[in-house]
Order: structure tokens, then sequence, then C-alpha cells
């Protein structure tokens, strides 16, 4: 899977930007933290990484947003 490098801040709708180091040899895995900074606001995103293969057969996670 494809980690984006800038996504849209749901606060101000600026660019927020990856701040985590991607390792092109080991992959985020599911559950890993991806920290992402916006350019306009300055607002710090920590999101979840989760894979879409999943041991669920109905391709869920096993447990609830977060």
């Amino acid at each position: 899977m494809d980690i984006p490098l800038v996504i849209v801040c749901v606060d101000c709708g600026g660019r927020a930007h990856l701040l985590t180091h991607l390792d092109d040899e080991v992959p985020p895995q599911s559950g890993d933290v991806l920290a992402y900074r916006c350019e306009d606001c300055l607002d710090r995103w920590d999101l979840v990484f989760e894979d879409d293969d999943s041991d669920e057969p109905d391709g869920s996670s096993g447990h609830g947003p977060l």
C-alpha cells in the first residue's frame, strides 16, 4: 500500500506533510502511527495505519474506529 506523503488537514483544509520516516525495506505494519504536520495551521495529525489486508473475513480490522 502506498502511504500518502501529503494529506488534507481536517482543521483548515491545508496540506499536511508526512513527518514519519518510511523505510523502503520495512513497510509500515497495521497499528503503526504515522505523523503529519499541516504547513498552514501547524496542527499535527497522528494517524494509525491500518493495512487493507486483514484476518477478518469481512475485511474489518476486528476492532472499532480509533
